[in-house]
């Protein structure tokens, strides 16, 4: 990019009502759909016009307002076809005018970099999960004007791996509604439910909460545990709740949705294993007032052992054990940990919040493109 390119952002332009591009992946529609739904109607409240950038076969209907541009890609479902899909995406957007794209997935990275340049526009990168070795994003220095994260860990992740970025490293926490439930956990002598939700990539990442949950069911005690999700590991899972005697006490089920009605319907959430990303069901588990028991590692800004949550060791039976069994036996200090929760959302999880921050730095995109200043060394990372 030259000069003549730059002078091209003039004052007006930046002064122009932001219109941002949202460019989103199966993983933001399945797993952060609550986020989008957030962020899209924010924009509409806003009287902000946004396209979406999403291939044609998503049904988009519960988070996507009448507002929004639907921008299909590609339009040709055909690998030998990708520069006829990248045309015609760049040929739609042009049309809608945007003033920034912000890529809310790490693998719409390379994409969104393209857009950027083709049409000259400063853009925002999303990275909601911290970042695995020999694997470094496709980053244009002179065109992200922001590295969005939901959470400090991940944060401190990206300053250690792209110190260049640090300063354009912005935590935004994701907003939610927190509901007003009261008591909804169990009295004593209640049939108690447990609710994990988690890829069944790895049956391993289960043995030890399941060896827990035996245990404490040799204990006497009654609950249900609730499996939500799919994989490939799925058969060897059944195999080993079957092989622990635990088949009338585990359930596993897809992904259910909506989210907050299951959720809400769960007494304790268990977070099995440290999360590399951040886990929006945990924070819509928190937002109904179920109580969490959750390890520390990976993404755990919210999990706060004794306000937010109970923690234990995701290596050790005991600790599992131990931790299930005191919110099992002390129900006042279970609501205590989910209010607590909930006090914690409210004060840092926000939506209007959420919404006003992310809307400032899409106005702030279009100043800062104008005068950044041009890299020296080869564009990107």
């Amino acid at each position: 990019m030259d000069e003549q390119e730059k002078d091209s952002v003039g004052p007006e332009a930046e002064h122009k009502p932001p219109r941002p591009v949202l460019i989103v992946s199966k993983q933001t529609v399945c797993q952060y759909s609550m986020f989008l739904e957030h962020l899209l109607t924010g924009l509409s409240d806003e009287s902000l016009p946004a396209a979406l950038v999403c291939r044609p076969d998503w049904n988009l209907d519960p988070v996507v307002s009448p507002l929004v541009d639907l921008v299909p890609y590609p339009v040709f479902d055909l690998p030998f076809l990708w520069r006829q899909n990248r045309r015609i995406l760049v040929e739609r957007l042009e049309k809608f005018q945007p003033t920034v794209l912000h890529c809310l997935c790490e693998s719409r990275a390379r994409l969104t970099r393209h857009l950027a340049e083709q049409l000259n526009l400063p853009y925002i990168l999303t990275v909601n999960s911290l970042r695995r070795p020999l694997r470094r994003l496709p980053v244009a220095w002179s065109r992200c004007c922001r590295l969005m994260v939901p959470a400090e860990t991940i944060a401190a992740d990206l300053r250690k791996i792209y110190p260049r970025f640090a300063e354009r490293i912005s935590r935004i926490n994701i907003g939610t509604f927190v509901e007003d439930w009261g008591d909804h956990l169990w009295e004593p002598g209640q049939l108690v439910t447990l609710v994990t939700a988690r890829p069944l990539n790895r049956a391993d990442d289960f043995e030890i909460l399941l060896k827990a949950v035996k245990r404490l069911v040799l204990d006497g005690y009654e609950f249900l545990l609730v499996v939500m999700g799919d994989g490939r590991a799925e058969s060897r899972l059944r195999k080993m709740v079957r092989s622990l005697g635990l088949l009338w006490i585990v359930t596993l089920v897809p992904l259910l949705e909506p989210w907050r009605s299951v959720l809400s319907a769960g007494d304790i959430y268990v977070q099995p294993q440290p999360a590399n990303e951040f886990d929006p069901l945990l924070l819509e588990a928190m937002s109904v007032g179920t109580a969490v028991a959750g390890c520390k590692g990976g993404v755990d800004d919210l999990i706060i052992d004794g306000q937010t949550g109970v923690v234990f060791d995701p290596k050790d039976e005991l600790s599992i054990y131990g931790s299930l069994q005191r919110l099992f036996d002390r129900p006042e200090f279970a609501r205590q940990v989910a209010r607590g929760a909930q006090t914690y959302l409210r004060q840092n999880h926000s939506v209007s919040k959420m919404v006003g921050e992310i809307i400032r730095i899409y106005r702030d995109a279009r100043h800062w493109y104008a005068n950044r200043s041009l890299p020296n060394t080869p564009d990107g990372v």
